[in-house]
């Protein structure tokens, strides 16, 4: 589970920390930079998926020509904060440091390379909330004419060379260069493929009910990032019992539908499956005649109930058509999946409702993001953090104080800003 994400010159982030939980609420204004984290969340899933920076910036085509990976929002400029050379990006785990910066060339046509790349080890009992270096590097990049990788260990401020420097392209992070070196000791493979699948576990759930309508081919048990293979998805979940209960418990509970189980039928001709709900009187109701917000509804709980490994959802808006009265059952089943620790999940929100309704453990992870006055830059606060602001969540509720703008109040009036980079942001 990610335990923070630092953000340098990315974007409107000047030297801005998001600190994260099993469930991490971020609010704000729009245009704030809210969905400018989801685009730091997409560079390092890119990375995960073993990417150049061109193709992690600028997107993929298959050979078919078919779009395997969107390019990050905006032009590729706007991805390092005005007047800047680069961006670092660092992410912390339980075990993990890992940190890249990357800038354009005028060398290579402005083309963007890897200036630094550090990966880490954090030791046990460290705690990840202080900018205190790790007492472990593993691979090293540093920045030269020539590119190379740098084995070195450093433990109580001594180093001591592992092996001599070997070469890598500047266009793709090291990190995923790491495994096709031989020089490289298995150790550092090892560390290098944990950041690696941490990162490519990531989702980031764009769902459009006309794919997830769509039959689909039998034995695709990934839910796409559209919502496409929703029902092979259900299919796999409802094949265990309690599952099923729960699932179809959870769709009555979230929709107006009377689910009380799943049908799926296979085409006799393509061979491909389709979802029917079926109703207590008996009703059977395909996918295609189904609300756009059942389909959502649905999509979200086949992520959250059928993920069977650790997976980062990121979302946008994860509020969005969910009736107030609905809400609560929403936030139980998040907050419920993620402190299992099988998932953890990102998202923003401008719902006063669900602000009012999450809990404690939820409320650590809560932060504002809002704009500097005056400039483009903006600001990540945790709102637990902000003046008397546990004492006024018990007697005013948190939803309201969103709603009236006291958290972006709060952080303008604020005397004392902690310093650029300080670990308690």
């Amino acid at each position: 589970m990610l335990t923070s994400l630092q953000l340098v010159d990315f974007k409107n982030f000047s030297d801005e920390t998001l600190h994260m939980g099993p469930l991490t609420v971020i609010v704000g204004a729009n245009a704030s930079g809210k969905s400018n984290l989801r685009d730091a969340f997409r560079f390092l899933h890119g990375i995960g998926r073993g990417y150049t920076l061109s193709e992690i910036i600028g997107g993929k085509y298959g050979a078919g020509g078919q779009r395997e990976w969107a390019p990050i929002r905006g032009a590729a400029d706007e991805i390092v904060r005005f007047g800047q050379a680069d961006f670092m990006l660092r992410v912390r785990a339980k075990g993990i440091d890992y940190s890249i910066r990357v800038g354009r060339s005028e060398e290579h046509g402005g083309a963007f390379r890897v200036r630094e790349e550090r990966l880490g080890r954090i030791p046990y009992g460290w705690d990840p909330t202080y900018n205190s270096h790790p007492d472990w590097d593993d691979p090293v990049r540093q920045q030269d004419d020539e590119t190379h990788l740098l084995l070195r260990m450093r433990k109580t401020g001594t180093q001591r060379k592992l092996g001599d420097r070997i070469a890598v392209r500047p266009d793709q992070p090291a990190l995923t260069q790491i495994r096709e070196r031989r020089r490289v000791a298995r150790v550092h493979k090892e560390h290098a493929q944990q950041v690696i699948d941490l990162l490519a576990r990531m989702r980031f759930l764009d769902l459009e009910p006309n794919r997830m309508r769509e039959p689909a081919f039998p034995g695709q048990i990934r839910l796409g990032d559209g919502g496409e293979n929703l029902p092979t998805v259900l299919k796999a979940i409802c094949a265990d019992e309690r599952r099923r209960e729960a699932l179809a418990e959870w769709t009555r509970e979230l929709t107006p539908m009377d689910v009380r189980d799943f049908d799926f039928q296979e085409d006799p001709t393509t061979g491909r499956v389709q979802l029917v709900f079926l109703e207590a009187n008996d009703r059977r109701v395909s996918a295609y005649a189904a609300s756009d917000g059942t389909l959502r509804f649905i999509a979200m709980l086949a992520g959250l109930l059928g993920s069977k490994t650790q997976s980062l959802y990121v979302f946008e808006e994860i509020d969005n058509g969910i009736h107030p009265t609905r809400m609560r059952l929403l936030l139980d089943l998040i907050e419920g999946q993620t402190a299992k620790e099988q998932i953890q999940v990102v998202t923003t929100t401008h719902s006063p409702d669900l602000l009012a309704m999450i809990g404690d453990r939820t409320f650590e992870h809560t932060s504002v993001v809002c704009r500097r006055e005056g400039t483009e830059d903006a600001v990540i606060r945790r709102v637990k953090n902000l003046p008397k602001a546990e004492e006024i969540r018990r007697t005013q509720g948190l939803g309201r104080l969103h709603a009236s703008g006291w958290m972006e109040d709060a952080i303008a009036f604020t005397a004392e800003q902690p310093a650029a980079g300080a670990g308690g942001r």
